[in-house]
């Protein structure tokens, strides 16, 4: 009898060893595919509400499709006040008139799928001294909205703008 409670505590143990291994691993959450350099540091949150612009455009592999231009966003300290703006190039200008360009490094699907992507992006000064001049990373996360139309894109709307509106939450890095 104890022998064939071994056996049975040993497929057991076997069988809850194969289960586990065989459940997928959960996904990495979107920020982490947009991680920092590790000499940055928070600097700040800026919370953004605006719209992602879109011109209808004839595209290379034939026929018509949205093409970004670009944001127009208002920027925000997380108290609610205007600090700023946020603009094609993409640029983010300080009401103190400091201004930074970002390059994307990094992009992931949103987890909702009606937003725009998450973005790393490095970033470089293009402006006087002030508050965004010595940010170094922008990561745009939790954004709502801001995705092209899925439609209405042809050879008769060409030249067609559309305002998306969205809202994104921009995290500016530092180097330490």
């Amino acid at each position: 009898m104890k022998k064939r409670f071994g056996f049975a505590g040993f497929a057991l143990a076997l069988f809850a060893g194969y289960a586990a291994a065989s459940q997928p691993t959960p996904p990495a959450s979107p920020a982490q595919k947009l991680k920092v350099e590790p000499e940055e540091s928070l600097s700040m949150v800026v919370p953004a509400k605006g719209v992602q612009i879109y011109e209808c455009r004839a595209s290379q592999g034939g026929g018509y499709e949205w093409a970004l231009v670009g944001p127009e966003a208002d920027l925000f300290n997380t108290s609610g006040t205007k600090i700023g703006r946020h603009y094609a190039g993409p640029h983010w200008e300080a009401s103190d008139g400091s201004a930074i360009v970002g390059n994307v490094k990094a992009s992931t699907r949103a987890p909702d799928e009606h937003a725009v992507a998450w973005l790393l992006l490095s970033a470089k000064s293009v402006g006087p001294a002030g508050t965004f001049s010595s940010v170094s990373s922008v990561r745009r996360v939790h954004t709502t909205g801001g995705m092209a139309p899925d439609n209405g894109c042809s050879a008769a709307a060409a030249g067609a703008m559309v305002r998306v509106p969205y809202t994104a939450d921009y995290y500016f890095f530092t180097k330490e």
